[in-house]
């Protein structure tokens, strides 16, 4: 399960939203050069931590413990 992908973004999710707001899809070069800035801002670190602390009962450490 290590390597399962969780979550992730398909050409047409683009397509889609760059027509809904663009009106036309993009080209290749388009999307690929959209590709990572699309990666970057994504706050992967901040939604993993939100559904764990919403979704799941664990305790989360203390301030100090999380430095060790």
């Amino acid at each position: 399960m290590k390597d399962n992908i969780i979550y992730q973004l398909s050409v047409e999710d683009i397509q889609n939203v760059a027509e809904e707001n663009f009106g036309r899809k993009l080209t290749n070069k388009e999307i690929k050069k959209i590709t990572n800035p699309i990666a970057d801002r994504i706050p992967w670190y901040d939604a993993i931590y939100d559904a764990i602390k919403d979704e799941l009962e664990i305790e989360e450490l203390d301030t100090f413990d999380k430095n060790i």
